[in-house]
């Protein structure tokens, strides 16, 4: 067997090991180069696509909603907040409150915490809970009186609702004082919520003040109906009672006379014996006429 410059073929090498010993050119004609470095690229090449025709058909039978729902799971916080912002009908010389609900998003029991950047302004209860899976509560944010209105009704009190999960035996009392400090190593959640003021005569206080009035109203009527019901019943029952005391008197009257009937009788049948009494007397004590 013949080949090569030489006149004799290698034998027991392969053409990869011949190229590797031999030139590092490329081989004339041949687009990939040498049949090993071929041979490298179509293997490649198959195994992605494989691999890219699984995934694909995998994929396709995995419901979309499924697949949101796992990423909204994945990416949803410990707890939500509503509403999302502090509003509060500012008024001088009153205290007025805000109410928030926080929903537990887990199966976890969640510890929260509330701190503000005024604290002397605001009274917050409870500033600290534990909710437990799914459950929620209601956080009362109460403005204190305040003598002056802030410029622009503009307010920059922030306030930060941190949460964690916790034991599901833990009591609110017994978390220990680091349990919201993040260089303790626990995973905290922040929320932060802004704080805005609504002028007694903007269009929000102002439908909420019509509102109010309308319950008023209705309340009053309310009211004023079940008052002049009162004052038929009394009515009547003054009427009633006047009645029953005519009725007395008539009774008194009655018996009043019945009475005096019967002492005059008694009266005169008195003087009757009386006279009588004096005439048999007399008849038998004058003397008789012989």
């Amino acid at each position: 067997m013949t080949g090569g410059p030489n006149g004799e073929r290698a034998q027991g090498v392969s053409p990869c090991v011949a190229k590797a010993e031999g030139s590092d050119s490329v081989e004339a004609g041949h687009p990939w180069g040498t049949p090993c470095s071929s041979f490298h690229h179509i293997f490649l090449s198959s195994l992605s696509l494989l691999l890219l025709g699984y995934v694909v058909h995998h994929l396709q039978f995995i419901p979309i909603p499924i697949t949101l729902s796992l990423f909204v799971m994945t990416a949803s916080q410990l707890i939500s907040v509503n509403p999302d912002e502090l509003r509060f009908h500012f008024e001088l010389e009153k205290q007025t409150f805000c109410d928030l609900k926080v929903l537990n998003n887990t199966q976890n029991h969640v510890a929260f915490k509330v701190k503000t950047t005024s604290p002397k302004k605001y009274f917050v209860r409870p500033n600290t809970g534990i909710i437990q899976p799914w459950d929620s509560c209601i956080i009362r944010v109460t403005l204190q009186a305040q003598h002056e209105y802030p410029p622009d009704m503009q307010c920059k009190d922030k306030f930060l609702l941190q949460s964690t999960i916790v034991n599901p035996n833990t009591d609110v009392d017994e978390l220990p004082p680091d349990t919201f400090n993040k260089d303790s190593g626990n995973s905290i959640e922040e929320l932060k919520l802004r704080v805005s003021y609504i002028a007694p005569t903007s269009p929000e206080g102002s439908s909420e003040d019509d509102a109010s009035k309308s319950s008023t109203q209705k309340l009053n009527a309310s009211s004023s109906q079940t008052l002049q019901h009162l004052k038929e019943e009394r009515d009547a029952a003054a009427g009633q009672t006047r009645q029953l005391q005519q009725e007395l008197d008539m009774l008194k009257k009655r018996n009043r006379s019945g009475s005096g009937f019967s002492f005059t009788s008694a009266i005169f049948v008195g003087l009757l014996g009386v006279l009588l009494g004096y005439l048999l007397k007399l008849l038998f004590s004058s003397p008789s006429i012989e």
